[in-house]
């Protein structure tokens, strides 16, 4: 071990620290025993586990990399209930054998995609085990927060953005195939998915919503169920998305059914939601009944899986 505690919280706290102070909302933030924070709103607060080995891997991704996308899960169901993020408490288990740099360059990859949504660390946790655990609660705010219940007859079903790039990019890596232009889109997707926040934001006019992590099947069988009404996808409208002939053919390269992809891929982190005139891809619509109907699937997809 090249590094102490003392050392590692001193490195990541000054990280941290400078955005503590640039937020009014901040009473108390990192080097006590908890944070404080002032809100007139309603709190929304969500947690996620990273774990090395299943959710990451240190050959695949740097340290910037995993910072990144532990971070946007967690974001991304912050703004799937219609709440804006605004503060993290990150809990972190290392094994010993890193250097402070790659310690450092991951609450950097923390700190910056934090930053990207208006909202700030304050506090967290440092351990020791036998692998590399991150665990992240992220604390949003909101006026009128947003459920999977909220599903209506008549309601257009939209995802954010053509989710399905995340599961190309870990086909490529678990496959070892070489380097190629065209799969830049997947592979940045699964080590450091992106998140817009003012596309997130424009999604508080829906009536139901969710994130796309578990795969676009399962989050839709969840609102389905949740609101008591049945989903009806249509393939051909998904075609039509901005993005479809780019994952087709990275789908076609790497040997896989650009359904499965789409369907039942995960790790996407876009919003799905229903509603009326919403951006994103329209998908389908909300109709009487139950569970979620794909029109013109010839086959089950290949379901969702944590990556392993």
């Amino acid at each position: 071990m090249n590094f102490n505690e003392e050392q590692v919280i001193s490195e990541i706290s000054s990280i941290f620290s400078h955005s503590n102070k640039s937020n009014p909302e901040v009473i108390v933030g990192i080097g006590d025993d908890a944070a404080v924070v002032t809100t007139d709103h309603h709190s929304v607060i969500t947690t996620d586990m990273a774990i090395e080995g299943i959710h990451f891997r240190c050959e695949w991704s740097s340290a910037y990399e995993i910072g990144c996308k532990i971070t946007v899960a967690n974001l991304a169901d912050i703004y799937a209930m219609g709440a804006d993020p605004r503060y993290l408490v990150v809990a972190l288990t290392l094994t010993g054998n890193e250097e402070l740099s790659w310690i450092k360059e991951l609450a950097q990859g923390i700190a910056d995609t934090a930053a990207k949504s208006d909202s700030v660390v304050v506090g967290g946790d440092l351990s020791r085990a036998q692998q590399i655990m991150i665990s992240m609660t992220a604390v949003g705010t909101s006026r009128l927060h947003i459920t999977r219940s909220g599903a209506q007859v008549g309601d257009s079903i939209y995802v954010s953005a053509l989710p399905g790039f995340s599961r190309a990019g870990f086909e490529i890596l678990s496959k070892n195939l070489p380097h190629s232009p065209a799969f830049v889109r997947a592979l940045s997707q699964f080590k450091s998915p992106e998140l817009d926040p003012a596309l997130m934001r424009t999604f508080k006019s829906a009536h139901a919503l969710c994130d796309v992590s578990d795969s676009l099947l399962i989050q839709a069988e969840q609102i389905s169920k949740a609101s008591s009404v049945a989903f009806e996808i249509d393939t051909k409208k998904i075609e039509k998305g901005d993005g479809f002939t780019d994952l087709a053919a990275v789908a076609q390269s790497i040997g896989c059914d650009v359904w499965d992809l789409i369907l039942a891929g995960g790790e996407d982190h876009v919003l799905l939601a229903t509603g009326v005139n919403l951006p994103g891809i329209c998908i389908g619509r909300v109709i009487e009944g139950s569970g979620v109907k794909v029109l013109e699937m010839k086959k089950a997809p290949d379901s969702w899986r944590h990556f392993n």
